[in-house]
């Protein structure tokens, strides 16, 4: 289970990774703009030496710490647990510009620095055991721990830093290469220190630098790395390959001798000694499954299952634990996403008249049992999302760009079509018929024609899971009373992935992940500079918004800037109509057969499963002998 920075986007019915679109920066990837450390000393003038980097306020560990405050540190290790996984896979290569990587193979390696997950952005020793890094941010210099070493024993070295940079450049999706292009020069500078120097000064490029997954040169430079392998690839982290079926099942295998075992961010995790992943085609056999002892833990992102379906015996008897989590993570913008590449969407008002046909109400009350909250930010659950009217601040934010922008951004707070949960709709497809008008627009013969074109409106809608589709309908239904045709395309993972890398998709359900702090990273998703990435699921080219990201890119320190910027951008996403929102939950929802044990205290921005818990052989023992552990 990811934290803030993880890299799911949970979705009525699906879990939707960000990996599977062929761009993944490292780890733990900057979302914010403010920084602190702990200071040992200095190396020299103009320069800070640290163990531990944090892009806003001070890191919550000081120097010396023992175990973060979310784990057990005398948890017991051992045992195995079974996960499920939808659809296939066919490669253990994570950074594969193609196939499908298994589940698991994102754990082969690890970073310079890793984080908490009861912290946003703060990165402590794992590899690096210190940084040293510019005052004026030009430069950082990671030192590697003197022990730190690959699963075949041999010694990690800036070598192999450097290695691993370069090879993401050269041979990795072409967006990390565009994020990283203010990198002027990496180097070895001995063979425990390696300095990165930066074409202008940016903190965020440093902090992100220190999340970089490091690589076995010895193993990788006489491979392909842009190549999807069956190989099992040496890895730099607890975790290796320890048995597969290709495409049906991978059993992930913690290393007892793992060196990093006892450092402050391992202790009391990585608790189990195997975790098994059976893949399933269908979400429905998925959840049988469950309830049936097959795997240990469930995920539950259908409202209606997690009403009627988590029941039986098992429940009953307490066998099975269901359980509600509330939590204080910030919410993605899960949504219909349009290509506006398409031409028919490249019309803000068709775009607008769209979401008019999404009647969240009546579905919530009869599809979701009132479970959701509607979306209306790329800011979810933060500060920094837009509510009232633009301050006079973010006014100023805007306005070198204000004849570029929708006017409605400074006089309307935007919120999404609201009905009565009746089902009539009926204002609703009123004001949809005199946007598409205007558009150009008009019902002949019961369907939308183009009135210039005589071409009728029709639109695909592309899914890969059934239940995606069940929420699918009723929208579908209401663009049927305008004349619309939504053709909805249900395809496997494979082809879903291909579609969407290649654009070509009129719309699918998928959406944007989670914005702790407005940061670089939104250059990844919006700017027209990166629109080769697929994290641009909407295609986005827009002026005013590069001007928008671009500025966010430079206040490395100015947290009242931020706030004002990450609200005008909100703003602006919101009002260009580039999805039709759907809808969140500030839950985890989960459930689990009962032979587990937990730390007291669950870190704030996850649900600690499975690297802080730990198998209970009194409570395992409990379970009829059908139901317990392999």
């Amino acid at each position: 289970m990811p934290g803030v920075n993880g890299s799911y986007f949970y979705a009525e019915g699906s879990i939707v990774k960000n990996i599977i679109l062929g761009f993944v920066l490292p780890a733990m990837v900057v979302v914010g703009l403010f920084f602190a450390w702990t200071q040992e000393g200095r190396a020299q003038e103009g320069s800070i030496i640290s163990t531990s980097f944090s892009l806003r306020d001070t890191p919550k560990y000081k120097d010396g710490f023992t175990h973060f405050d979310y784990v057990n540190p005398g948890a017991p290790k051992g045992g195995a647990i079974t996960l499920s996984a939808t659809g296939t896979f066919d490669s253990f290569n994570r950074y594969a510009q193609r196939g499908d990587a298994s589940e698991g193979s994102e754990d082969l390696y690890d970073t310079l620095m890793t984080g908490s997950e009861d912290e946003i952005d703060v990165l402590y020793p794992l590899i690096a055991e210190k940084i040293e890094y510019a005052k004026d941010f030009n430069w950082i210099i990671f030192y590697i721990h003197p022990k730190a070493v690959f699963q075949d024993k041999k010694p990690i070295t800036a070598a192999d830093v450097v290695f691993t940079f370069n090879t993401f450049m050269e041979k990795g999706v072409p967006q990390f290469k565009s994020y990283y292009k203010d990198v002027a020069k990496v180097e070895a500078l001995d063979q425990r220190r390696v300095k990165f120097t930066l074409k202008i000064p940016r903190l965020d490029l440093l902090h992100s630098l220190a999340g970089l997954n490091i690589l076995p040169r010895h193993y990788w430079e006489g491979r392909d790395f842009s190549e999807p392998t069956t190989e099992v690839p040496l890895g730099s982290s607890a975790f290796t390959i320890d048995d597969y079926k290709m495409g049906q099942y991978v059993v992930i295998k913690r290393l007892p001798d793992y060196w990093a075992k006892d450092l402050p961010v391992n202790k009391g995790r990585y608790n189990f000694d195997f975790i098994r992943y059976d893949y399933y085609k269908d979400e429905a056999v998925t959840l049988e499954a469950f309830k049936a002892g097959e795997f240990d833990f469930r995920s539950e992102n259908v409202a209606t299952q997690w009403a009627t379906l988590y029941t039986g015996e098992n429940f009953d008897k307490k066998r099975i634990i269901k359980e509600e989590i509330p939590h204080e993570v910030p919410q993605g913008m899960q949504a219909l996403v349009y290509n506006t590449g398409r031409e028919l969407f490249r019309d803000i008002r068709v775009r607008e008249a769209l979401t008019y046909a999404m009647d969240f109400e009546w579905m919530n009350q009869h599809l979701f049992y009132n479970q959701y909250t509607r979306t209306r930010s790329f800011f979810q659950n933060t500060e920094y999302e837009a509510k009232g009217l633009p301050s006079k601040e973010e006014i100023a934010c805007l306005e070198p760009v204000k004849d570029k922008i929708p006017p409605r951004v400074y006089t309307h707070e935007y919120q999404p079509p609201v009905t009565d949960g009746t089902g009539n709709i009926r204002p609703q497809l009123r004001a949809a018929l005199a946007l598409l008008k205007e558009a150009g627009w008009e019902i002949a013969n019961q369907k939308m024609i183009h009135k210039a074109t005589g071409k009728p409106m029709e639109i695909e809608l592309l899914l890969y899971s059934p239940t995606l589709e069940r929420v699918a309908i009723p929208f579908q239904d209401n663009l049927k009373k305008l004349g619309i045709a939504l053709n909805i395309r249900r395809v496997d993972t494979t082809q879903f992935i291909n579609r969407l890398r290649e654009r070509d998709f009129d719309m699918i359900t998928g959406g944007y992940a989670a914005n702790a702090f407005p940061s670089s990273n939104l250059k990844i998703t919006w700017h027209s500079g990166y629109l080769d990435s697929t994290y641009n699921t909407a295609g986005v080219t827009d002026p005013a918004i590069d001007y928008l990201v671009e500025k966010i890119d430079g206040l490395q320190t100015d947290k009242a800037a931020l706030l004002n910027y990450g609200r005008a951008l909100d703003r602006v996403l919101q009002w260009n109509f580039f999805v039709v929102p759907q809808w969140h939950l500030s839950k985890f929802r989960v459930a689990y057969w009962n032979r587990f044990s937990r730390p007291q205290v669950r870190p704030k921005y996850a649900v600690g499963f499975p690297h802080t818990w730990w198998m209970d052989p009194d409570k395992d023992a409990a379970l009829p002998a059908r139901n317990r552990a392999k």
